[in-house]
């Protein structure tokens, strides 16, 4: 049985787990860090037993004491031949057959425990940025197409072209999941055309690999003042390599400091299956320890403002470079990567393969074939020796 105090303690893991109470009660822990009441039982209908699942909201909102109560009155009405409603109602201490659209994305984005980590919290983060404001509180059986793509239309006409299909993606699947859960009849997103929204135009990311436009850049990310987390991120984001995802939900589990190495689990890659294993300069060893005496209260180490729980987001970073007056048409956090390939190979007396290695693009031919870890000495040289380069060009 469970008690204030474990579920309390119930700390996320890499993908959503489930602490049991009884009675069919549990608790679902998203990768997130979100906590939400479910309700596991069997009913007959035609005949055959069949297994269903209740969302009880999420805890603290629903006490542990609440939800027992709303399980004990699932059971009453199960008692009674009822099917227990989808959802329950806290402030009126009942259950109800009002669904919303928050109610049915709670229990699809919990139920998606193949996840990885981070794109969870990214889904999480869309969600609560664009579609739990407006829709979040509407009944899932009342939203419309129409509603939808004025909602998309709105996001397109903030100029994030990739946000609107992320966003489209999401509903459709949230919605796809109601059908599926006899929620609802239809899916009011799956007749969206994408005909109806602009098309993003091919183009590299925005970057500079001359030493003094390096210089430049250097130096005005030392005027970027957004918080500890933000300015610390970019402050290392040019001596890593990484991708701003990975950087920005860098945990420190994921930090060695005695083998002066950082390994990122296959789960936090954009090329599944492969770890990536970053060799750190004495630099970027000094400004993490620095961080890290700062920070012992989270598993991260940028951790957001607004919660511990959760870490910084790229839009963030890329905030906080546009507030210093870099431009788009200049740099874009991904240019950092193409900042340091292009440069060191222009610099040359570096393993190409090192290089491409290092940025963890997969290497074509034979030579793909070797494990990473033969070259890992050469990566140790070639991070402490641009690292140094990066300081020498401020100094």
């Amino acid at each position: 049985m469970l008690n204030d105090t474990k579920v309390k303690n119930l700390k996320p893991q890499s993908k959503e787990y489930f602490a049991p109470d009884y009675g069919g009660l549990r608790l679902a822990i998203e990768p997130c860090g979100s906590k939400l009441w479910q309700h596991r039982f069997r009913i007959k209908q035609d005949g055959k037993l069949k297994e269903k699942v209740r969302s009880g909201g999420k805890y603290p909102e629903v006490s542990l004491l609440e939800a027992r109560a709303w399980r004990d009155e699932n059971n009453r009405l199960r008692k009674e031949g009822k099917i227990p409603p989808k959802v329950y109602d806290k402030f009126n201490q009942v259950s109800s057959d009002v669904t919303t659209f928050k109610d049915v994305f709670d229990m699809w984005h919990s139920s998606m425990s193949d996840w990885s980590e981070g794109y969870a919290i990214d889904t999480q983060q869309r969600a609560n940025m664009y579609l739990l404001p407006l829709l979040g509180d509407r009944r899932i059986d009342e939203i419309n197409t129409k509603l939808l793509i004025d909602l998309l239309l709105e996001i397109q006409n903030k100029g994030v072209l990739d946000t609107v299909q992320k966003i489209k993606g999401i509903v459709t699947r949230v919605f796809s999941y109601a059908v599926n859960m006899q929620i609802i009849n239809s899916n009011p997103a799956r007749e969206i055309s994408n005909d109806l929204f602009k098309k993003k135009k091919e183009s590299h990311y925005a970057f500079v690999s001359e030493p003094k436009d390096i210089k430049w850049l250097l130096s005005m990310l030392k005027q970027v003042n957004s918080g500890q987390s933000v300015t610390t991120a970019l402050e290392l984001a040019p001596h890593l390599f990484l991708r701003a995802g990975e950087l920005a939900g860098l945990r420190w589990s994921e930090i060695d400091f005695e083998e002066k190495l950082i390994r990122l689990p296959a789960s936090r890659m954009k090329i599944d299956n492969k770890p990536h294993t970053v060799p750190m300069s004495n630099i970027v060893i000094e400004i993490l320890t620095t961080l890290k005496n700062s920070n012992l209260d989270s598993t991260f180490c940028f951790p957001s403002s607004r919660s511990k729980a959760r870490h910084i987001t790229t839009n963030s970073l890329l905030a906080s470079m546009r507030s210093v007056g870099i431009d788009k048409e200049v740099f874009t956090t991904h240019g950092m990567r193409h900042m340091a390939s292009t440069r060191l190979n222009e610099m040359g007396g570096y393993n190409s393969d090192a290089i491409e290695i290092q940025l963890a693009h997969a290497i074509p031919g034979v030579r793909g074939v070797y494990d990473q870890s033969i070259l890992l000495d050469q990566r140790k040289i070639l991070m402490e020796d641009w690292s140094n380069y990066l300081n020498d060009l401020v100094t």
